[in-house]
């Protein structure tokens, strides 16, 4: 096997960092505090004035405990406090029978995700994007991850509440939520290490607030027109304000709303955007893949627009987004607690312990995959690596907490790229190498930024 070219990543560093230059690394990306053995080893351990970590790579550890125990390894508190500022005590961070009475409350939303009645709702946003780039002066680089980010954001904004997306509101959720990032990683770094956290919770707070501005007075108009006046709508926020408790039939409150508004938008477009920028950045690498790509979609859509039927049969764009997944996972980590003791190959975990399972070490471990830092699509199509993309392959996690949204993000995706590569050459900018840093979700530290060029009418 060959694969088609090495992205960019952390070099891993020979060994263990000491421990002030962990703390250094950390606070700026986790990903960086990895060394070589971490993407071989079976389980490795951590340990700070504050928590003890235990990762787990060996594939059986990670199906104990994402799946087969997975209730006796809750999401960790270190996780909730780290998202508490901007969803609360929602679906995504409950556990044990809240989580499951708030899924069985929200879980009537999701079906206003259903893929083909969202379809015309993402067209319309890739249009009106392929329209607004055309405005711009492509005779300079553009910040993809802006631009991607706004697509993502409006399409779930339009799923959520019937309403486009401005550039304003979307300059300011992706503003405000890299200053989230940046000051949550920093508070949560200091807190490991048993460290006062400086006021740095005290911004993510204040960044959080500026998120959730975008969308409150929505929120709000919606839960008042319902709750005094009877009006209602058909859409994600109107089944949120609808849904009601398994047991006591209770509502959602305003505020529970908007936890669990924040979370769909959270989980809707931050992550979609990380994962869409990463395959763009990886096409305009490869002008030949990229050609291949643009044929198929002529091809499959016969010179149409973009219809629902047309991105099944889209298998390499497929694959590109499923590699792009494997090497650029956006939730690098995730982590879990230890809730009674528990024995884990020659470890011994205490109550407390956080366990962390790693879609960025399991995708990239050469015992999983071959040449596993190399870019190569056409191993989804390998039969010797079909195990591989069974079992070690988990950038929407797995067992019972998968992503409910894996579907929704595929499909964003694919229109997305086969969208835009209809309408737009992409190409690299010489020596503008972004570096993934990975705080709360993966992303470029400065940005990606592309060249793009129009394409002639078909």
């Amino acid at each position: 096997m060959s694969v088609r070219f090495t992205p960019p990543f952390p070099k891993p560093h020979a060994s263990k960092s000491s421990f002030l230059l962990r703390f250094w690394r950390g606070w700026h990306s986790w990903i960086h505090v990895l060394f070589e053995r971490s993407y071989t080893m079976k389980m490795g351990e951590i340990h700070t004035p504050a928590l003890d970590f235990y990762i787990a790579n060996e594939l059986p550890l990670v199906r104990r405990i994402l799946d087969t125990e997975w209730k006796q390894f809750p999401k960790h508190d270190f996780q909730h406090d780290l998202l508490l500022p901007l969803i609360g005590n929602s679906v995504f961070s409950a556990n044990g029978q809240d989580w499951e009475d708030q899924r069985q409350m929200v879980n009537p939303a999701f079906g206003h995700t259903a893929l083909k009645t969202v379809f015309p709702m993402m067209a319309d946003a890739v249009d009106d994007l392929i329209a607004h780039i055309r405005t711009l002066d492509l005779s300079k680089p553009v910040p993809v991850d802006l631009l991607v980010t706004h697509l993502a954001a409006d399409i779930i904004y339009r799923t959520l509440f019937s309403v486009v997306l401005d550039t304003a509101g979307s300059r300011a959720i992706y503003d405000a939520f890299h200053a989230y990032q940046k000051h949550s990683q920093r508070a949560s770094t200091l807190r490991i290490y048993g460290l006062p956290m400086l006021g740095f919770r005290r911004r993510a707070e204040a960044d959080a607030r500026r998120i959730h501005a975008v969308f409150a007075g929505v929120v709000h108009a919606r839960y008042i027109a319902t709750h005094e006046r009877g009006e209602r709508g058909h859409d994600i926020v109107q089944s949120l304000i609808d849904a009601r408790h398994p047991q006591t039939g209770a509502p959602f409150t305003e505020s529970e709303v908007m936890e669990q508004v924040a979370t769909i938008f959270l989980a809707g477009h931050e992550t979609s955007a990380s994962a869409i920028t990463w395959a763009f950045y990886l096409i305009a690498r490869d002008p030949e893949l990229q050609a291949a790509l643009r044929d198929e979609v002529e091809t499959v859509s016969g010179g149409a627009p973009l219809a629902y039927e047309h991105l099944r049969p889209m298998t390499r764009i497929n694959n590109v987004f499923r590699e792009t997944l494997r090497l650029y996972p956006p939730l690098a980590f995730l982590t879990r607690e230890a809730t009674c003791p528990v024995q884990m190959r020659d470890k011994h975990l205490e109550p407390g312990a956080m366990l962390v399972v790693s879609p960025w070490l399991v995708q990239r471990n050469r015992d999983n995959f071959p040449e596993p830092h190399g870019f190569d699509p056409d191993r989804f199509d390998d039969p010797e690596q079909a195990s591989a993309c069974r079992h070690a392959y988990l950038p929407f996690g797995k067992g019972p907490r998968i992503c409910v949204g894996a579907g929704f993000a595929v499909q964003e995706a694919k229109l997305a790229i086969a969208g835009l590569l209809r309408a737009f050459t992409f190409e690299p900018v010489p020596g503008d190498v972004p570096e993934p840093v990975s705080r709360l979700t993966l992303r470029a530290k400065d940005g990606v930024r592309l060249k793009l060029t129009p394409n002639p009418p078909a």
